[in-house]
C-alpha cells in the first residue's frame, strides 16, 4: 500500500509540474488552434505613457490608494518586432501605492479609463510587473465580444524586481459559452478588450504601504482573418 501511495504521489508531482509549466509558459500557437492557418503577431496594447489614462480604486474601508507615472523601464524587456511600434514613446511606467488601514481580506483595482480593444483572436496577454515579494495575487480583467466580463489569474506577486507575467486566454468550447472573441452574426468589431487588473491581497501581508509598478501590456493575437481580408470587401460595422 505504501509503494502504491508513493507511485501515485510521483505521478501527481509530474502532472503538477507539467500543469505549472503550461500556466507559466503558455504556447500561443496551441491555444484554441481550431483553424488550418494562423497569423500570430505580438502587438502592443498599452505602454503606460499618458497621465489620466488609468485609474486605481480600493474600498475606503480598507485603505488609501494613489498612482502616478515614473520614468523607467524593465531592463530585460525585449523590443517588439514592429518598426512602427518601436518608434512610439516608451519611457514611463505606472506606479501604484496602497496604504492599508489594517490587515484583512481586501482587493484593489487598476483599470483603464476605457476598455482597450485587441484586433484578431487573442491567445495570450502579458504585462511587466515590478513586485515587492508579497503573497498577493494578480488577475487580468477583460470583456469579450458580447460585453461579458471575465477575470483571468496571472500569478502571485511573490518576487522582487521586474517580471513578465503572462496568461492564456481560454478559448470558447462551443462558440456560445466562455470568452467569445468573434461571431459571424454581429459584424467584425475587435473581440477582446482589456479592462484592467485586480490585486487580491494576502490578509496577513496587507498592512503598511505596498508598492507595485506596471509596464508594457502586450498580446499575442491571431490576425489571419484581418490580414487576409479582401481589400474590396465591405466592412460590417455600420
Amino acid at each position: 500500500m505504501k509503494k502504491l501511495y508513493v507511485a501515485i504521489m510521483a505521478v501527481a508531482m509530474v502532472a503538477a509540474g507539467a500543469f505549472a509549466q503550461s500556466i507559466s509558459d503558455p504556447d500561443a500557437s496551441k491555444i484554441g488552434n481550431d483553424s488550418a492557418r494562423q497569423a500570430l503577431r505580438e502587438v502592443s496594447v498599452e505602454r503606460f505613457e499618458r497621465e489620466g489614462s488609468w485609474t486605481v480604486h480600493i474600498s475606503p474601508d480598507y485603505g488609501v490608494i494613489s498612482a502616478r507615472l515614473f520614468e523607467g523601464s524593465p531592463a530585460a524587456k525585449e523590443p517588439l518586432d514592429d518598426p512602427q511600434s518601436q518608434e512610439a514613446q516608451d519611457t514611463m511606467v505606472f506606479g501604484v501605492k496602497t496604504e492599508f488601514f489594517r490587515r484583512g481580506v481586501n482587493s484593489f483595482y487598476i483599470t483603464s479609463a476605457r476598455p482597450i480593444p485587441i484586433e484578431g483572436i487573442t491567445k495570450t496577454v502579458s504585462v511587466w510587473v515590478c513586485g515587492r515579494n508579497m503573497g498577493h495575487q494578480l488577475w487580468l480583467l477583460v470583456q469579450d465580444y458580447n460585453g461579458n466580463n471575465f477575470e483571468i489569474w496571472m500569478g502571485d506577486l511573490e518576487f522582487s524586481g521586474w517580471k513578465k507575467m503572462t496568461c492564456a486566454i481560454p478559448p470558447t468550447p462551443d462558440g456560445v459559452h466562455g470568452i467569445i472573441q468573434s461571431s459571424v452574426y454581429y459584424g467584425n468589431k475587435p473581440g477582446l478588450r482589456i479592462v484592467g487588473f485586480r490585486v487580491d491581497c494576502n490578509p496577513m501581508e496587507a498592512q503598511g504601504s505596498y508598492y507595485i509598478y506596471f509596464d508594457d501590456i502586450r498580446a499575442v493575437t491571431d490576425l489571419y482573418d484581418v490580414e487576409n481580408r479582401d481589400p474590396d470587401d465591405m466592412d460590417d460595422a455600420w
